[in-house]
């Protein structure tokens, strides 16, 4: 069952919207707890991805990541592709 809140979230796995390949991504990436995605950005994550697995990454993996980062920095949860618009504006030649 995924968290409500970001206090509640002990594993990846526990954020909305992340799966255990995205949780994979994220140790990937480094980031060894949940919390560490408080304050991230989250399209340096999407940026270092890129790099780590040596290919463009769907755009929605950046809205995922917004999603989640959101999520631990105390926002309510949200399906990711809520946050495709908002990828759309910030980040227009993606």
């Amino acid at each position: 069952m995924k968290a409500k809140k970001a206090a509640d979230v002990q594993k990846f796995i526990d954020i909305p919207n992340i799966g255990p390949r995205m949780a994979d991504d994220f140790q990937k990436l480094g980031l060894k707890a949940p919390h560490d995605l408080a304050g991230k950005d989250p399209f340096t994550l999407y940026q270092k991805m890129c790099r780590v697995s040596g290919a463009r990454q769907d755009p929605c993996v950046l809205d995922t990541y917004m999603a989640a980062i959101d999520f631990m920095n105390g926002a309510k949860p949200k399906m990711w592709w809520t946050y495709t618009l908002l990828r759309k504006k910030q980040y227009p030649k993606l």
